[in-house]
Formats: structure tokens, C-alpha cells, sequence
């Protein structure tokens, strides 16, 4: 379906309003989507990009800074996120020996099973990107650069 459609707006000020409002519109569908598979085993988008980080550090500890520096929503409250994961044990918090202050996470056992039963979920959810080239992937991931660059 068209923004058009999806919205109910026939007629926009511009293709630059049409093409914001379609970024937008498709950024809170893709959340929606993902937000429905990811209830079911009761974690949350940003829970979910905190595990993420924490597989990618194969078992490397990591302090909570550094992770909210690799969030993809940075608004997240991270420090409260690792809480809710240490309370679920899919994470737990080891001792920075360089700094006392710091705290460092890694993912345990059950953090990095749960992100294996999702795997297959995300498989299919990135699937539906099949439906462009991976050059066009490669060419909307550029455009999408330049914006946020252009903000800067």
C-alpha cells in the first residue's frame, strides 16, 4: 500500500513532506512489528538492542556507558534496561577491575538461548527486505546516511 493509502492523505505539500511522513510512518510499522514478536517472550525492542550488544561482545564485559553509546534508540534509560535483563537473568553485572566506579555486563546463558530462539524470527522479519535488490538495500542505506548526516 501507498502512504497515501495507509494515511488516508490524497495530497502532500511536497515529495520532501510525502517522503518524511513515509519514513516515519514505516520506522513506527517496522517498531510494531518487531514489538509484536518480541512480547511473546517478554522483552522489549530496546531490551532486545541491549542483548544484541551483549552477544556481540562474545562474552567480552561491557560497561553500561559504552552501551547506551551503541543503542539504537539513545533515549533509552540503559542503566534501567540492564536492571530489567539482571532481574530476568539474560545479563549480569561483573566488576570493572580498572575502575570501581564502572560497571560492566556481559550476556549469561540464558540471554544468549533466548536471542538463539529469536534468531529464526528475525530471519524472517529481515526477509522482507528480499523484496529489493541488495544493491537498492545498499543504495537506500546511503540516502538514509546523507539525511541523518545532513542533520548534523
Amino acid at each position: 500500500m501507498s502512504i497515501e493509502t495507509d494515511i488516508k492523505q490524497n495530497k502532500f505539500r511536497n515529495a520532501y513532506q510525502r517522503l518524511a511522513l513515509n519514513i516515519l510512518y514505516t520506522s513506527n510499522w517496522l517498531e510494531y512489528q518487531q514489538m509484536e514478536t518480541l512480547k511473546a517472550y517478554d522483552i522489549t525492542s530496546q531490551q532486545y538492542n541491549v542483548l544484541r550488544i551483549l552477544r556481540g561482545q562474545k562474552q567480552n564485559p561491557i560497561k553500561v556507558s559504552d552501551i547506551t553509546e551503541r543503542m539504537l534508540d539513545r533515549n533509552s534509560n540503559t542503566s534501567r534496561l540492564v536492571d530489567k535483563l539482571l532481574a530476568k537473568n539474560l545479563a549480569k553485572r561483573t566488576s570493572c577491575p580498572s575502575d570501581r566506579r564502572a560497571v560492566d555486563v556481559v550476556i549469561t546463558e540464558e540471554g544468549l538461548q533466548l536471542l538463539s530462539e529469536l534468531d529464526p524470527f528475525v530471519d524472517a522479519w529481515e526477509e522482507r527486505y528480499s523484496i529489493i535488490t541488495p544493491e537498492e538495500a545498499d543504495q537506500f542505506s546511503a540516502m538514509l546516511d546523507k539525511l541523518r548526516e545532513s542533520g548534523k
